[in-house]
């Protein structure tokens, strides 16, 4: 009976509109609306609506609109924040092998500029050379984030449904607009990657580009400038957290203490490398300590990569095992109720709940019948507590008076969610007021309690305070409490019963499970950028590692002539790398766990209004130990046995050349 469709991209997603008379035949209504939507201009200069209309209708504020927006606007941060990440650490990839790849190429840059050629022209192409690079890695970069993103969007759409109602398409649109932004950003990180390594090239002396000590001099320079430019970004990192608020400054704050972090590590495996240097004994020791420090310029890049992607995995880590400890545990005590039954409409509810009062398996009928409010235009829930050891027993209360239970059912006490509280920064025994259709309810903050995943406020008073004040109450679900084993029966009988759907009722278990099954692909993006993060980084270690190896020959070859074997140089290789990623490891320990309270104590509580417990995982931190011993120890294997099967011609080849 419906008219011909017309699809439309004005119209939300999952929504019908159809003419109104139409509309109430299909309904069965018998003409009058339920609601009148009305823009904020529509209401300006008017009476209050309940005094207009005789008090059949009252104004209510948006339901969570506010909330769905800047839940939305959250996860795109959230989103955009890592992803910026994810390009940071890439940027100290491509300038560690542009930096490398000027070493390589100093004795070239040395000719060219003895022949003549001028330095605008070398700079011209070396620019030409990686903005070519970039435009083909770009390009295939963004094919693959376009099959990854398309990958991972169906769990988020899922998500976003599950949790909030938000109506997310399941497939994935990118206009030309993103692609252009795509790879501009490529390139500008590319040019601003490179920018120091073609300065350095272009404005050192003729024959400076095949001296090591001018190198090595220039780079003692850049390290402690980096320095103060690390510390200047924890400053930074101090005066945001101390003077400022909101989602931005906390990403702020997150990006300076990476950031900063990551410039210091270099000087602290300077420091490392300079004392230990001072403590060995023998020739072959001394020359392994000193050799890895003057290596560290090549590799301090990829190391700094490695920090961040560590880091940020036990960082984000420790947030998410941290929040699923405690999600699972939350659904433990708030879905204590073996049965979760919903009615179609009001008759339907009646009819239930009037067998169920005289069915034998039910011991218990807790109603849950939401009515709505709002704090200053901040959009709140209430609900009715039946008086019933449930709540008392299993409720996850974080803070209250003494009997908070108790207090609320003497109507002048209420339960206010966590989101309410640090919104109003309210605690247990303060006054608050609640606007109902009937009148203004008054009283006292009985206690506060989490509420994860709700966008919006949520209150609990007792049934009778709520009927005396509130006349929109819905009463159409029920939790009833039955013997575990008879749940199972009790649910085929009310279904059979009543011709009840899958959807209407639901046992705990399978509630619990859809439960877990949305958080977990909740996090399904934020998992899948550290995983590639941390990647990235062991191939960065990778490639710079091989390029130093053909660099390094001129060195090894006279240890290899004065009766070091190729195996033994190949050892002193492996566990040179070992030890730098394992005190890499270990720094990134300290930075993942700032990273984490940063997440919970600051992100999460602006992004959500709820702070999470933060817990510690000494486990995840070996295995992130182990995974980072065995990413340096797969990225020096290629170069070590590379070493191992040099032929001793090649070996002694070096000595013919001028270096």
């Amino acid at each position: 009976g419906l008219p011909p469709r017309l699809n439309s991209d004005s119209v939300p997603p999952g929504t019908l509109v159809l003419d109104i008379a139409r509309a109430n035949r299909l309904l069965e209504r018998d003409g009058a609306p339920s609601a009148l939507l009305l823009a904020p201009e529509q209401l300006a200069g008017l009476a209050p609506i309940a005094t207009i209309t005789e008090g059949r209708l009252v104004a209510v504020p948006p339901r969570g609109t506010s909330e769905l927006s800047r839940l939305t606007d959250s996860f795109h941060l959230n989103l955009t924040a890592f992803g910026f990440l994810s390009f940071v650490v890439g940027l100290f990839i491509v300038h560690s092998t542009i930096g490398l790849g000027f070493e390589q190429r100093r004795a070239s840059l040395r000719t060219l500029r003895a022949c003549g050629a001028p330095i605008w022209a070398i700079g011209t192409a070396l620019v030409v050379e990686i903005l070519l690079a970039t435009l083909v890695a770009g390009g295939l970069g963004m094919v693959l984030g376009y099959l990854i993103a398309g990958s991972l969007l169906p769990n988020m759409a899922m998500s976003l449904r599950g949790l909030y109602g938000a109506q997310v398409p399941g497939t994935l649109s990118l206009s030309p607009w993103w692609w252009a932004a795509g790879l501009g950003m490529g390139l500008l990180g590319a040019l601003a990657a490179a920018a120091t390594s073609i300065w350095r090239a272009v404005t050192l002396p003729v024959l400076a580009p095949a001296q090591p000590q001018a190198w090595q001099g220039r780079h003692r320079q850049a390290l402690r400038l980096q320095g103060a430019l690390a510390v200047a970004l924890l400053l930074v990192a101090l005066l945001v957290w101390q003077a400022f608020g909101g989602l931005i400054a906390g990403f702020v704050l997150i990006g300076c203490v990476l950031t900063g972090c990551a410039l210091l590590l270099p000087l602290a495996l300077d420091a490392v490398l300079t004392a230990g240097h001072r403590l060995v004994r023998g020739p072959v020791a001394t020359w392994a300590w000193a050799d890895t420090r003057q290596q560290l310029r090549g590799l301090s890049l990829a190391l700094m990569a490695l920090l961040l992607a560590l880091s940020v995995n036990i960082g984000v880590g420790t947030m998410v095992d941290g929040f699923r400890k405690t999600f699972l545990g939350w659904l433990d005590l708030r879905l204590a109720s073996e049965l979760y039954l919903g009615a179609r409409d009001q008759d339907e509810a009646t009819r239930l709940l009037a067998h169920l009062q005289t069915e034998p398996r039910v011991t218990a009928v807790l109603p849950i019948q939401p009515s709505r409010s709002n704090i200053n235009g901040y959009p709140v829930q209430v609900y009715g507590s039946k008086d019933h050891a449930t709540y008392r027993d299993n409720w996850p209360v974080l803070d209250a008076l003494p009997d908070p239970w108790d207090l609320v059912q003497t109507g002048g006490y209420i339960l206010i969610s966590e989101q309410i509280a640090r919104r109003f920064d309210l605690a247990p025994g303060d006054p608050i007021s609640l606007p109902g259709e009937r009148s203004t309810w008054s009283g006292l903050v009985a206690g506060i309690y989490s509420d994860y995943g709700n966008t919006t406020g949520a209150t609990i008073l007792s049934i009778p305070a709520q009927e005396r004040h509130w006349t929109d109450i819905e009463r159409l679900r029920f939790a009833l409490r039955v013997d575990p084993s008879e749940a199972p029966a009790v649910q085929a009988d009310l279904m059979a019963r009543f011709d009840l759907g899958e959807s209407q009722i639901t046992d705990q278990a399978r509630l619990k499970a859809l439960s877990r099954q949305i958080f977990e692909s909740t996090f399904t993006v934020t998992l899948a950028l550290n995983a590639l993060t941390l990647a990235v980084a062991g191939f960065s270690l990778f490639t710079a590692l091989l390029t130093l190896a053909n660099m390094r020959q001129p060195q090894l070859a006279p240890l290899w002539a004065l009766g070091v074997t190729r195996a033994r140089l190949g050892w002193i290789e492996l566990a040179r790398m070992l030890g730098l990623a394992a005190f890499t490891a270990l720094l990134a320990i300290p930075l993942g766990l700032l990273l984490a309270a940063i997440l919970t104590k600051v992100i999460n509580v602006e992004a959500f209004g709820w702070e999470l417990p933060l817990f510690l995982f000494p486990g995840q931190w070996g295995r992130l130990l182990i995974l980072a011993l065995l990413t340096a120890a797969l990225a020096t294997l290629w170069p070590v046995l590379r070493l191992r099967r040099m032929p001793p011609a090649e070996l002694i080849r070096v000595f013919s050349h001028e270096r």
